[in-house]
C-alpha cells in the first residue's frame, strides 16, 4: 500500500474518532439522552471497527475519484466533502431517523446533520491533503 493511504486512513480516523466521542457522549450528551434512543452503554469498539472500515474505503477511493496530478487538492476535498458527506449522512442520518424510536426526529437530524457537516469539513481536506503528500508533492505545490 502507498504512504498516501495510509495517510489518508490517519486523516479520517484521528479527527473522527474524539470528535465523535465528544460530540456524542460529551458535548451533546444531554441532548441525545433526551432523544432516548441510545443504549446507556455504549459500544464504543463497535463504533470505532465502523470509523476504521470508513476510513480503509475512503482511502481506497479518494484517489480513484479525485486525482491529485489532475485538479487541485481543495477541489478534491470540496468534491469529496460533497459526495461522501451527503453519503455518510444519508446511511447514518435519514434510516436512523426513519426506523428508531425517538422523541424528537427533528431534534435528532439537527445534531446528526451538524456532526456530519462538521465531520467532512474536517476530514475532508485532511483526506485531499494526505493523498497530495503522501504521493511526494511539495509543500508549494499543496499551497496551489
Amino acid at each position: 500500500m502507498r504512504k498516501s493511504f495510509w495517510l489518508s486512513v490517519l486523516a479520517y480516523l484521528v479527527p473522527t474518532f474524539p470528535l465523535g466521542y465528544f460530540w456524542h457522549l460529551v458535548t451533546f450528551a444531554d441532548r441525545y439522552h433526551r432523544l432516548e434512543m441510545y443504549r446507556d452503554d455504549v459500544i464504543i469498539p463497535l463504533g470505532l471497527a465502523s470509523m476504521v472500515i470508513q476510513a480503509l474505503v475512503f482511502a481506497w477511493a479518494y484517489p480513484r475519484l479525485f486525482p491529485s496530478t489532475r485538479m487541485p487538492w481543495q477541489r478534491g476535498a470540496f468534491g469529496f466533502a460533497c459526495i461522501f458527506g451527503v453519503m455518510a449522512w444519508s446511511f447514518a442520518v435519514l434510516p436512523v431517523a426513519a426506523k428508531y424510536r425517538m422523541t424528537s426526529v427533528q431534534d435528532f437530524m439537527v445534531l446528526e446533520t451538524a456532526f456530519t457537516v462538521l465531520q467532512f469539513a474536517v476530514v475532508s481536506p485532511l483526506i485531499a491533503l494526505a493523498h497530495r503528500l503522501g504521493e511526494g508533492k511539495s509543500a508549494a505545490a499543496v499551497s496551489a
